[in-house]
């Protein structure tokens, strides 16, 4: 069997890419290497490996706890993230809704201005 961080690895590269892991690789150092084991371990390895529901649903879980919690410098690196889980422009735009309900305008309202700018990025590279 994998270990959790083998397994983690795996899914970090297959929901982030391979630029986005081996940025954060190259630029660890000593002083945070033991949370980088820790999030590919629990987070990748555990949770977003774990198949009892989609990438998509993980995705759409994911943006809307992080624009819940005001935790926002994460969200463009997982609205990148969608164009690997299959989470579509809709789907985002439903998680943000929710969080409108259930977490507050604001926060909804400068997560939708984060996604805004970054499908725009994305737009610009393809």
């Amino acid at each position: 069997m994998e270990d959790l961080f083998d397994q983690g690895m795996q899914k970090r590269r297959s929901v982030l890419g391979d630029a986005h892991v081996d940025r954060a690789e190259a630029s660890k150092t000593p002083f945070d290497a033991p949370f980088q084991n820790l999030i590919t371990e629990a987070a990748w390895g555990r949770v977003w490996s774990n198949d009892a529901i989609s990438l998509r649903e993980r995705s759409m879980l994911t943006l809307a706890l992080l624009a819940a919690t005001g935790n926002f410098e994460e969200i463009p690196m997982h609205i990148r993230a969608t164009a690997n889980t299959g989470a579509s422009e809709e789907d985002v735009i439903q998680a943000f809704l929710h969080v409108a309900i259930y977490a507050g305008v604001p926060k909804a309202n400068h997560a939708i201005k984060l996604a805004k700018a970054t499908y725009a990025e994305m737009e610009e590279t393809r």
